[in-house]
């Protein structure tokens, strides 16, 4: 029997903007329990639940305070147990992060460890001497801007952080930490989560002697002086196969359970560590990809990465998306000023469901919501703040999912939400376009529904087409009755010429007669039999 993720459809639900159920402002988990029939409806396999555990919120909840317990915000264990056993009812799996390469500055381990050099958690971080000018112990750096060090002044050492301050790396060379973290995982597998997505699972081990990193190749030095780097050094190190053996041991004592693991690197180094870290029984399930989530919308970007992954990792499982919680919103993204988003929205998810692999899809994204835009005094989230306004920060695809266009706030919550709610958003409503079968959200239930339905999209079997920019198509399954997706990522009409006894199936924003297909703006089509495809 064929496992259940490899063609999964995976519905990312960001817990704090979902649904509020008591009137703080503050989506929770009540509220997720309560919305799980809107996801289900979609025709969607799976949630991924972004952090819900308790958590000082430096970095919404991806600075954790206790592994195994519930942030007040969101509610209690008892909700998490309700809302499993919902979304089991409904058909939906769940997946929940596992934030495990750092905790917060909060946690307790880290409370102890930064005391003194002698306590029972001294080694559970990553600590380094000084250099003997009393600067860091190398030129690592942190992702959000600085030095990836901080001095402690009652050690005399710096401690790692690849992200905030508040954030300190753990010691994935210290035996007693691997089994302590593989504990708290093993709490929620018994609680029925149905696998972890594992953030920054390339960064869980680091050089040994810390050499610094080289410099990268730049034409103009970056916003982020982080992207200047080459990080041979501070992440993506081999060790870190081993973790993930010790990860994989654990998850296999379940019946049915995944480990979708998220690969950030920089360049073609991405899909190598994608294909490295999934090209094994004993390793990841799958890895999420980052290269579709930047504004490089070609055809050949597009299959450069799909046909590279493949080519490297024969054996191994992507998960694609072109949206989540970290990114700006690909509606926005990837439509030009004065576009059309509607249509972009609408071929985003038929271009999505057709590549070999899991997909993910990030809440209101069907509803084709755009990017807020946020104001400087309404920044929520301080990781990027030193390098506004060039970045933007997060916030902008974090604001509350809207469920009825006339209701305040969209019907998120009945307080004052903890990001705005602004009219081009709430526009978007899931109630303006419910019964609307040519909406977006009416698209993505019906790409879905094939995606689901048609074997073909399933496994591995695909072909690119050769064909001339902004066309990209590519044939899906084997034998004659292969199915063809074509797509006109381009902002101007163009014309095919298709077998003649090609017929459409399915969703499709495009006009075939008489073996000619006219695919508007953004448009695309899925073909049945479609055989040889050229310009016409």
């Amino acid at each position: 029997m064929r496992e259940w993720w490899r063609d999964a459809v995976i519905y990312q639900v960001y817990p704090r903007s979902f649904q509020d159920s008591n009137g703080d402002g503050i989506g929770d988990l009540a509220g997720i329990t309560a919305r799980l029939p809107h996801i289900a409806a979609l025709g969607v396999d799976a949630i991924w639940l972004s952090p819900f555990f308790t958590s000082p919120d430096k970095d919404m909840g991806y600075d954790v305070s206790d592994y195994t317990d519930v942030n007040p915000l969101f509610g209690t264990l008892a909700d998490f147990d309700a809302m499993v056993a919902r979304a089991h009812e409904l058909g939906l799996r769940v997946i929940i992060d596992q934030v495990i390469s750092h905790t917060s500055d909060q946690h307790p381990w880290f409370k102890e460890s930064r005391q003194n050099r002698s306590n029972a958690k001294a080694d559970w971080y990553v600590w380094a001497d000084p250099l003997p000018d009393g600067s860091p112990p190398n030129n690592w750096l942190s992702v959000f801007g600085g030095s990836a060090w901080m001095f402690e002044a009652r050690r005399r050492q710096y401690y790692l952080h690849n992200f905030l301050t508040e954030q300190p790396d753990l010691n994935f060379r210290n035996p007693e930490v691997v089994d302590t973290l593989l504990g708290t995982m093993d709490f929620w597998l018994a609680r029925g989560v149905d696998g972890f997505r594992l953030d920054t699972v390339n960064y869980y081990t680091h050089d040994d002697q810390l050499r610094n990193n080289p410099p990268g190749q730049w034409a103009e030095f970056p916003v982020n002086p982080y992207e200047a780097q080459e990080h041979v050094y501070d992440k993506s190190r081999p060790e870190n196969l081993a973790i993930l053996r010790r990860i994989r041991a654990l998850t296999d004592r379940y019946d049915d359970r995944m480990l979708v693991g998220e690969v950030g690197a920089e360049g073609a180094r991405q899909v190598e560590l994608m294909a490295e870290y999934t090209s094994g029984a004993d390793l990841l399930h799958m890895a999420y990809s980052f290269t579709m989530l930047d504004r490089n919308r070609s055809a050949a970007h597009f299959r450069l990465n799909i046909e590279g992954f493949f080519a490297k990792a024969p054996k191994g499982w992507p998960c694609w998306s072109f949206s989540n919680h970290d990114v700006q919103r690909h509606a926005s993204r990837w439509t030009p000023e004065g576009g059309d988003v509607d249509a972009v929205a609408r071929q985003a998810i038929a271009l999505l469901c057709s590549f070999p692999g899991a997909v993910g899809i990030y809440q209101g994204e069907e509803l084709g919501q755009t990017e807020t835009d946020i104001e400087f005094h309404e920044l929520r989230d301080l990781g990027y703040i030193d390098f506004w306004p060039d970045h933007r920060g997060r916030d902008g695809c974090r604001t509350p999912m809207v469920w009825e266009a006339d209701a305040a706030h969209g019907s998120f919550t009945t307080g004052t939400p903890w990001l705005p709610v602004k009219p081009p958003q709430q526009a978007r409503a899931v109630d303006s376009q419910n019964d609307q079968p040519d909406s977006v959200l009416g698209t993505y239930r019906a790409v879905l529904g094939i995606r689901r339905d048609d074997a073909r999209l399933h496994g591995r079997d695909f072909r690119f087409l050769d064909l001339p920019e902004p066309l990209l198509a590519l044939e899906r399954g084997k034998g004659p009755e292969v199915l063809s997706c074509v797509f006109n990522l381009g902002d101007q009409p163009v014309t095919l010429r298709v077998a003649s006894d090609a017929t459409l199936t399915g969703p499709h924003v495009a006009r075939l007669e008489a073996g000619r297909l006219e695919l508007p703006a953004y448009g695309f089509a899925y073909l049945n039999a479609a055989g040889r495809i050229s310009l016409g």
